[in-house]
């Protein structure tokens, strides 16, 4: 099986298909749905892979936990961060601003940390919540599921306070032993 995006450290996707494309052989698969309508589905397993669930609000201990999981297995970790999308009732998949913007603020704040050997889909995604970062609260409200969620502006901030107990650990890393990852 070919990995997508397979020489860069930092890969970006969506959907379950993009788990498959870029995650099969990642450290960690990191879910971002950033407003959540439904359970986070089953992922398909990775060979020693960890799963995190992240929104835009746990962006930034998201990275500290990754950080601090390369740390711990003291090797470069790959990290496939994937865009959950959205359902429409037709069961077909959309683009969502909110999940685009959340992955490209977990690449932001994995580049400030020095895990910065994007493939050009993360860096794009990253270069979107960059540039848009300010506006970020108006885009996620103001769009699709935004809109039907009634989710209100402030609600997505970034908080770069957050610890390591924000970060959802749905399925941690084999080769971490059984502790928990925190973020130094």
């Amino acid at each position: 099986m070919t990995i997508e995006q397979g020489p860069y450290q930092v890969r970006f996707d969506w959907g379950l298909a993009g788990v498959e494309a870029v995650g099969a052989d990642a450290d960690v698969v990191v879910w971002v749905d950033a407003i959540a309508t439904a359970p986070p589905p089953d992922l398909p397993p990775a060979a020693s892979g960890a799963v995190i669930d992240v929104d835009v609000r746990t962006s930034a201990a998201a990275a500290r936990w990754l950080l601090a999981l390369q740390e711990r297995l003291a090797r470069r970790i790959t990290i496939a961060v994937v865009a959950a999308g959205e359902r429409r009732a037709d069961g077909s998949s959309r683009y969502a601003v909110e999940d685009h913007l959340a992955a490209g603020s977990v690449i932001s704040h994995l580049g400030a940390l020095g895990i910065d050997a994007t493939s050009p889909e993360a860096a794009t995604a990253e270069a979107a919540y960059r540039h848009l970062g300010r506006a970020l609260g108006h885009l996620v409200s103001a769009g699709v599921t935004g809109r039907a969620a009634a989710v209100r502006p402030v609600a997505f901030r970034v908080d770069e306070v957050l610890g390591a107990e924000a970060v959802v650990v749905r399925r941690p890393h084999s080769d971490a032993g059984s502790a928990a990852v925190s973020p130094g």
